[in-house]
């Protein structure tokens, strides 16, 4: 009972770990803080993006499809390679693990992520070929997000920011959340 809680938690809920993450940091942090952020958010997307792709041209049935041990959690009968939680969690993590700033809180998701791999696999929604998959995307992911920051990030971080400070501009003005 407890593994199965254990697997419920890390697998289905660790990844709101990101968000929360992101909103603080970008919610208290310095400019070029904010700037990584957005980088790491860049590589989590570009990897999500590159897991559509794969699964549209090479459609891998889940354990579960395949009669293959029991499914623990409700889940899609969709392709299960790569994994999208697992790819979201490091493509963000290894985009961070590139400045040397945010090294720590990179070194803690990447953690994060073994736990979550072990429970996709063990609810019966992953392989362990899924988890692989899901590692070398985000690695990818990571370095196209550095590679092309210098082409996405000024027009990018004006708009965010811009956006940013007409929806906190009163907390901002008390100081309650960085400008």
């Amino acid at each position: 009972m407890l593994m199965l809680a254990l697997a419920k938690f890390f697998g289905e809920y660790a990844i709101f770990v990101v968000p929360l993450l992101l909103a603080t940091g970008w919610l208290r942090g310095s400019e070029h803080s904010r700037k990584v952020w957005l980088e790491a958010s860049a590589s989590m997307l570009a990897g999500l993006l590159i897991n559509q792709f794969i699964a549209l041209v090479w459609p891998h049935p889940r354990p579960f499809m395949l009669g293959l041990g029991h499914n623990l959690i409700s889940h899609a009968a969709n392709s299960s390679f790569p994994s999208d939680h697992l790819t979201g969690l490091w493509a963000f993590s290894f985009s961070l693990l590139m400045h040397r700033s945010q090294r720590m809180t990179a070194i803690t998701l990447i953690l994060l992520g073994l736990p979550m791999a072990w429970a996709r696999i063990y609810l019966g929604v992953h392989f362990p070929l899924d988890m692989l998959g899901a590692a070398l995307v985000a690695g990818l992911s990571a370095s196209l997000a550095l590679l092309g920051a210098r082409l996405y990030m000024e027009p990018v971080y004006r708009l965010v920011i811009a956006i940013h400070c007409s929806l906190f501009g009163k907390l901002i003005e008390w100081g309650w959340v960085t400008k």
